[in-house]
């Protein structure tokens, strides 16, 4: 009787579990729910734009929102999430929520922890049902209910966009400037089978601070043809100020860090569309995919990396500079160490403690000015130092080998550059900082007499800016090869050359002649670094000698 009885209860829950419910009383309203069921902290609530976007999504089913930093964009997209698979839970429909990023880190740091942030100060009274359990529903990466399941995804495997199937599907696209077309697209199989009067609904919610104007996040906000029906909306500086989100101070500031013109404020104080200037030397989305590979390898524990080990040091020529210490390893740039108002003596004890501590490391420093003491003093305790003469004329040679450089500052300028091309495979790593990204994005270059490349000298930025470019220089010097691989760019281009012309064996000959005309070998080089520098460069000589024949 017993066994009977429950069988009878079971199938007495599974038939309510089934049957038709009524729609949640916040399933067309997410301002309410946010209103309602969220016990916000004293004084917090929605913004003005936040219940803007977030009134627009049950109407308009696709939104798109562009703004600056600190606007509040990853608590708008937790919260809708959070909405959608509640009310719809809660209603018995089958639904999904596929979240996407441009940087799988954004997804992993930051969307789902504050989704689950959010989570947690939900007013469970409100919404008329239990808490989530932490431990079979509300999880890391994905909330897995009777009725349907939020995950996280991939933005470069648009497969597992285009797989989400059910009744009631959510797109969250953030951080949206680096999703690729083909993602975005992988969503619309959804809307296609969506009827606003129909059993089919399709929603999707696009956040990002903009960047370069182009890809469909921004096709969105141009209103390309065909993409008419996204509602854009674009969440102005001076709403984010009135909301309290972000202070005029922070604006003034970086004002002054990224000068008013510049691309980097343009798109995150602004929240404006904008390309890196067209004679600046690294345009920013080569810094910001450096950005991205530096928390990568930070998310993995640092690992060790192979390649040179060096350290940039940057001395300070005034008050108002500071020396700037960046420290590399191979292809990863994993710290920036700053002083002031320190005397040589103790900036060469601090390049000492970081040589020491990692022997091989090789101190470049600059040699102009107050660093010629720190140049010499590094000398006198026998450690091998590059001493960087900006002003200092150079053979060096672009990576096409047909452009050459005013001075040794354009050239390690310009060596950074081509160090983060993303179209030679770049894998440089550079850690996230303001300062250092307004520092590599600000300086001009032009074309010179003769082909040559000049870029814009410190003291001209600091005139234009009103600052020095002391963490980028830093990084530059940290990045520098010196004169040898400048002579031996020219050798292989000569040898390029050479071997297109049919003269390969001479050109071979000659260059791996020494200096002075003994024999010697390519893995026994001169042991004073300044004899290797003029060796390399009669090759070099010899090699365009036999260009020009």
């Amino acid at each position: 009787m017993t066994a009977t009885l429950d069988w009878a209860e079971y199938a007495a829950r599974e038939f309510e579990r089934e049957a038709p419910r009524p729609r949640h009383r916040f399933y067309d309203d997410p301002v309410g729910f946010a209103d309602t069921c969220i016990r916000w902290p004293q004084g917090a609530g929605l913004t003005a734009y936040q219940r803007d976007v977030l009134a627009a999504l049950p109407a308009k089913r696709k939104v798109s929102v562009r703004g600056p930093h600190g606007l509040g964009k990853t608590t708008t997209a937790a919260v809708t999430v959070l909405w959608f698979a509640l009310t719809r839970e809660l209603s018995g429909r089958d639904w999904k929520i596929p979240t996407t990023a441009g940087a799988w880190r954004q997804l992993e740091f930051y969307l789902w922890p504050e989704i689950k942030k959010w989570a947690r100060l939900l007013n469970w009274d409100a919404l008329g049902c239990e808490p989530l359990s932490e431990r079979t529903e509300l999880l890391t990466l994905n909330i897995k209910l009777a009725h349907g399941h939020a995950f996280a995804a991939a933005s470069d495997n648009p497969a597992l966009i285009e797989g989400a199937h059910g009744d009631s599907i959510l797109y969250v696209f953030d951080e949206s400037k680096a999703i690729i077309p083909a993602t975005f697209d992988a969503a619309e199989g959804a809307f296609s089978g969506a009827d606003m009067t129909g059993d089919l609904e399709a929603y999707a919610l696009a956040m990002s601070t903009p960047g370069e104007p182009n890809g469909r996040f921004y096709e969105i906000h141009s209103r390309k043809p065909g993409l008419e029906d996204w509602w854009a909306r674009h969440v102005t500086v001076d709403e984010a100020i009135a909301a309290g989100r972000i202070s005029k101070s922070w604006v003034e500031q970086r004002r002054l860090q990224w000068g008013a013109d510049s691309a980097l404020f343009a798109n995150r104080v602004l929240g404006e569309f904008h390309s890196s200037d067209e004679d600046g030397v690294i345009p920013l989305a080569w810094v910001e995919a450096a950005n991205e590979r530096w928390l990568a390898w930070e998310a993995a524990c640092r690992p060790a990396t192979e390649g040179r080990r060096t350290v940039g040091v940057d001395v300070a020529r005034s008050g108002a500079d500071k020396t700037v210490m960046a420290i590399r390893d191979g292809a990863v740039v994993s710290e920036l160490r700053h002083t002031a108002r320190e005397d040589t003596m103790q900036t060469t004890g601090r390049v000492l403690g970081i040589v020491s501590a990692s022997p091989g490391r090789r101190p470049i420093v600059d040699v102009i000015g107050i660093g010629a003491g720190v140049v010499d003093r590094l000398r006198e305790q026998k450690i091998v130092v590059d001493a960087f003469n900006a002003s200092e004329g150079t053979d060096r040679r672009d990576r096409s080998g047909e452009m050459g450089f005013t001075n040794v500052r354009s050239a390690a300028w310009w060596n950074l550059r081509e160090l983060l091309d993303p179209a030679y495979g770049s894998d440089l790593a550079l850690p996230p900082n303001d300062r250092l990204i307004g520092d590599l994005t600000a300086p001009h270059w032009r074309v010179m007499s003769g082909g040559r490349i000049q870029v814009e000298s410190k003291d001209e930025i600091r005139k234009r800016l009103g600052r020095s470019t002391d963490d980028g220089d830093a990084v530059v010097q940290a990045a520098w090869d010196g004169e040898d691989a400048g002579a031996q760019a020219w050798i292989d281009w000569a040898r390029r050359k050479a071997e297109a012309n049919g003269g390969a064996a001479l050109l071979r000959q000659q260059a791996a002649a020494p200096a002075g005309g003994e024999e010697t070998t390519s893995d026994t080089p001169p042991p004073d670094p300044d004899e290797a520098r003029r060796a390399a460069r009669t090759r070099a000589l010899r090699a365009g000698q036999y260009r020009t024949r």
